[in-house]
């Protein structure tokens, strides 16, 4: 069972009172927009008994005050999970498909099991649990928010591990986005092995490279 919900003008907790005794999650996921690393996805069971002050979307968030929400959310969560989809599950799957996968992950990790899933977005990974998508939920709800900052705080460790396996593209600066310095770096240096091939600058590279 599934449904798509549109996002209310507000944070809290839509469904709290309709599912107030049921194992709810939130899920999120971080990355479908880079042009290397992978993607990562979160989920969160928040404990009603340790809340947490200061939830919100990752993007509003300062790098240390994502750090130090972590920190918190792992400690004082009923559960949390974090998985990923590779570069190549991105290339072959192709990014949407492989962020739905990386969240279907993250939410059969959690122990315990969630019962219900509250998944940011307008489509839903393949799960065997009632789901509804939320359209702004890392925004809305607040074990979505706590998804969000788990997934960007996870993925900005990996990228920094990437960076000193390669270091010429700054990956610890910009994360793989298309900014213009990685950009101008990735055509002096041609991809590496992080770098998605169905990505359009990237796969421009290798199109022109074959064809000299």
């Amino acid at each position: 069972m599934s449904a798509a919900v549109r996002a209310r003008p507000a944070h809290g907790d839509l469904f709290a009172d309709t599912w107030r005794d049921r194992r709810v999650c939130g899920a999120d996921e971080a990355g479908r927009g880079p042009l290397a690393g992978p993607v990562v996805a979160a989920a969160v069971i928040l404990d009603p008994r340790r809340p947490i002050n200061g939830l919100r979307d990752s993007k509003q968030l300062s790098p240390a005050r994502r750090e130090a929400l972590a920190q918190v959310i792992r400690g004082r969560a009923s559960a949390w999970a974090v998985a990923e989809a590779s570069v190549q599950e991105i290339d072959r799957l192709n990014v949407l498909q492989a962020s739905l996968l990386a969240m279907k992950r993250a939410i059969e990790l959690l122990d315990p099991a969630a019962e219900i899933a509250l998944v940011d977005g307008n489509q839903l990974p393949r799960l065997r649990i009632e789901a509804r998508a939320i359209v702004g939920g890392d925004a809305l709800e607040p074990a979505i928010s706590a998804a969000s900052i788990l997934a960007k705080q996870h993925r900005d460790l990996l990228m920094l591990e990437l960076h000193r396996v390669f270091p010429g593209y700054g990956f610890a600066e910009h994360a793989g986005y298309p900014t213009p310095r990685h950009l101008q770096r990735l055509r002096e240096l041609g991809p590496c092995e992080a770098h998605r091939r169905s990505f359009g600058p990237v796969r421009a590279l290798l199109d022109a490279a074959a064809q000299r």
